[in-house]
């Protein structure tokens, strides 16, 4: 059987039966001949698929009998290489003869799927590159062979691996280019899925390889595949368990032990560049210094680094901005997850590094889902120490899952632990910053936590020697300034923009009853700015109520309120009001006892002085004779005064109902056009602008103060990971002198070694100048005397200037 199926090859007796010509033609050249003619080629066709099926046979059969080396005969490696190019041969003719070649493809898988540990690696490679042009030429379907390509991926041939990992998502990726189709992508899913969940370590290890790569190519980025990879956080391998949680913490591309794909020291050196810093001078040498040449090459530089500044910005941007985006966000069943993970955290054996993944990956989800697990700090206190180790990423955990759903009473005896462990006077420097920023990212989430004593206990640190802890300590009282101003000493308040804020109670909530950003709207237009003007003389009407309020001014001291454009001039006059009111007091009081019986309508206090407030505005032109000097002068500072004479009017609460109507009817009533919408957002852009530039420096202004200084929303705090790096102390030290030796000449690659005038015009290249020239011109006679008479007349000028020069007498005798 042997003998007779070796004697079967290409040979040039068979060629010239087939009314060829007696050459010896080598595969190569017999593929090229029969693409162009198929229907000529059919006998050499079925003769080399004859050559196929004797090989396939032959090599069946020495790995049935695997011969060993003690009896002298091995495997043919001739074989093998006439298996595999017969193979690649009939791969490249299937499309030409897809009746005689039909059963081929399954012969092919076949082979791998059942032979693949024993094949030699080249040949292995071969039959499955062989598999893959079928493939892609759509003759096979690739779900038919998809779960084969992900178990070679298991065999241990490095060469097989990569292969076949990059056929699988290549051919996927090309499947989705154009859109993604759900009735061919769900099949391809579920082979995968499949696998991920089986116990097998090496085959679930690649399917979640694949799946997250495809996530980060944004392929499959639905629900399916994101919650499928969170799924494998519960796998029986940690292994498995420590691949998800990477993914799901870093959102960047697994890093496997043994895998090719992983990426270089020179990709992640790449990846890793400094931030590129352009100056006004570098801007200016490009345009307006040097010769066409050197701007021309100056000009892309500065292109250059343009372009680096912008991409170095939208990482940034796609990182830490309001776009950002986690594979959290996709899962269908927050709550049981956090329970689940946290379970197996509380039973699980791991070292530390592993527990302090799923600690982060539990607080990432209890702050983006805003969910309550109240037994997970209680579970965080026993590691708040200042020894502990990755005490920051530990932190940054704890005020990751703060949100203001959690009820405080849960949260506080973790913040009070943190407070005793790192803020104390025997700490060390590095411990009291970090604490202090803490505590200042946990009542950014939480306000409700801190109390009166405890921060004014607190913001003694801003008097400490160490930059760093009084940096911190000023940080926390810019913070309450704007939460809650109240809580702090008079003297730390200075001039917060709403002095009445306070921060919202346990599941207050604030609804919108208007357009977002509708007040900026109001304020832009024209009519406004002359009723702001009317107002500010303290003769605006009802119109002066609805600007307000449209503005969004809050009277019953909501912490998110801001103030009012009069707001800096109430403030100046803060004290003189405060020593009016004191002598005003009795008057007050007797007013109050003359109108307490007219206002039982059952509002409470705050709502009565808002509305009195805009009642004395309304009812200008009964007080104007009597007030008309005071309000313009104080331009309605003194509140306590207008509603002492609103208590006095009861035609003053008359009219206040009549506007209140009136103005709500408008503001329901009222239509924007899709101009204004564009215009609000116009707005909004500038307001941020002006925001950003005050925070830089670069805007000062009346206003600068009150725009420096935004509290962001529940949604982006918890949109937005915290960055451990940041609750550290980062103070700028002076630099050594290698370090500014460093810059100095960071700023110098592109200039020359320093050289002297001298040296350059020894080396200089090319004719004498001019001045030379003239130096060693030959002159006739006459001309030298005449230069050389010149030369004494300009001396001699010289001395006769020199001898009227002031000689230490007085001018004036």
């Amino acid at each position: 059987m042997l003998q007779s199926s070796s004697v079967a090859i290409l040979s040039p007796e068979a060629i010239a039966a087939a009314s060829r010509s007696a050459d010896k033609l080598s595969l190569q050249n017999l593929q090229s001949k029969m693409k162009c003619d198929p229907e000529s080629y059919e006998a050499e066709l079925e003769l080399i698929y004859k050559q196929f099926q004797s090989s396939l046979e032959l090599f069946q059969q020495q790995a049935a009998l695997s011969f060993n080396s003690l009896s002298g005969i091995g495997a043919d490696p001739t074989v093998a290489k006439d298996l595999g190019e017969r193979a690649m041969f009939l791969a490249h003719m299937t499309q030409f003869y897809p009746k005689h070649l039909s059963d081929f493809p399954k012969q092919l898988a076949d082979l791998l799927r059942t032979t693949a540990k024993s094949l030699p690696s080249s040949l292995r490679c071969q039959i499955a590159q062989a598999l893959i042009l079928l493939i892609n030429r759509k003759i096979v379907a690739i779900g038919e062979t998809l779960a084969l390509f992900m178990e070679l991926q298991t065999l241990g041939d490095r060469t097989l691996r990569k292969l076949a990992y990059s056929h699988i998502v290549r051919f996927i990726q090309r499947m989705n280019k154009k859109h993604k189709d759900e009735a061919k992508n769900k099949p391809l899913q579920n082979v995968l899925f499949q696998m991920l969940q089986r116990e097998e370590e090496s085959i679930a290890k690649r399917s979640l390889v694949t799946l997250c790569d495809l996530h980060r190519r944004k392929v499959w980025s639905d629900d399916r595949t994101v919650n499928a990879i969170c799924m494998a956080c519960f796998h029986p391998s940690s292994r498995i368990m420590i691949a998800a949680l990477s993914f799901l913490l870093d959102f960047e591309k697994i890093q496997d032990d043994d895998d090719s794909d992983a990426p270089t020291s020179e990709d992640e050196a790449s990846t890793q560049q400094p931030h590129v810093i352009l100056s006004r001078e570098e801007v200016y040498k490009a345009h307006h210094k040097g010769t066409t040449a050197s701007k021309k090459k100056k000009k892309a530089k500065l292109q250059r680094v343009i372009r680096s500044m912008k991409r170095q910005q939208r990482l940034d941007s796609e990182k830490t901005g309001p776009n950002y985006y986690s594979p959290l966000t996709k899962l269908k069943d927050p709550q049981g997850f956090g329970e689940k993970l946290f379970s197996r955290l509380q039973s699980c054996n791991e070292r530390f590094e592993v527990k302090m993944m799923m600690l982060k990956v539990i607080a990432r989800t209890i702050g983006l889902h805003q969910l309550i697990l109240l037994n997970f700090y209680p579970f965080l206190q026993k590691y708040v120490q200042p020894h502990q180790r990755d005490v920051t990423n530990l932190l940054a955990a704890a005020v990751q899952a703060c949100h203001d759903m959690v009820p405080p009473d849960a949260v506080e005896p973790l913040f009070k632990q943190i407070v005793n462990q790192f803020v104390h006077d025997r700490s060390r420097t590095e411990a009291i910053a970090v604490g202090l920023n803490v505590v200042r990212e946990i009542c950014l989430r939480m306000p409700l936590l801190m109390t009166e004593d405890l921060l004014q206990d607190l913001v003694l640190y801003k008097k400490s020697n160490e930059k760093a802890v009084s940096s911190a300590a000023r940080s926390l009282i810019t913070l309450f300034r704007e939460l809650c101003p109240s809580l702090l000493v008079k003297k730390d308040r200075g001039r917060p923009t709403d002095p009445k804020a306070r921060p919202k109670a346990y599941g207050e909530v604030n609804v919108a009853i208007d357009v977002p950003g509708a007040e900026l709207l109001h304020q832009d237009d024209p009519d406004a700015d002359d009723a702001s003007d009317l107002e500010s003389d303290g003769l605006s009407g009802s119109k002066g109520v609805v600007s307000d309020d449209e503005a969004g001014v809050d009277y019953s001291g909501d912490g998110n309120s801001m103030a009012n454009s009069g707001g800096e001039d109430d403030m100046r006059n803060e004290d003189r009001a405060e020593t009016e009111d004191e002598d005003e007091d009795e008057d007050g009081s007797m007013s109050g006892e003359e109108s307490g019986e007219d206002e039982d309508s059952g509002d409470d206090e705050v709502d009565d002085k808002e509305e009195l407030y805009s009642a004395s505005e309304s009812d200008n032109g009964d007080i104007k004779d009597d007030h008309k000097g005071e309000a313009r002068k104080r331009k309605f500072a003194d509140f306590d005064q207008q509603l002492d004479a609103a208590n006095t009017s009861l035609r003053a609460l008359k009219k206040l109902t009549a506007a209140k109507l009136e103005q709500s009817t408008e503001a329901d009533d009222h239509i924007y056009s899709n101009e204004d919408f564009q215009r609000i957002k116009e707005l909004q852009a500038k307001t941020k602008a002006r925001t950003a530039l005050t925070q830089h420096g670069l805007l000062k202004g009346s206003g600068s103060k009150s725009a420096a200084i935004k509290i962001p929303s529940s949604d982006q705090l918890s949109l937005k990971p915290v960055d451990p790096s940041k609750l550290e102390a980062h103070i700028r030290t002076k630099m050594t002198k290698e370090q500014r030796v460093a810059l100095m000449k960071a700023g110098r690659e592109e200039r020359g070694e320093y050289k002297s005038r001298t040296a350059i015009k020894q080396n200089k290249k090319g004719g004498k100048s001019n001045r030379q020239k003239e130096r060693n011109k030959v002159l006739p006679i006459a001309a030298k005397r005449a230069k050389v008479a010149k030369s004494k007349q300009e001396k001699k000028r010289k001395q006769m200037r020199s001898g009227k020069q002031f000689r230490g007498k007085k001018a004036w005798k």
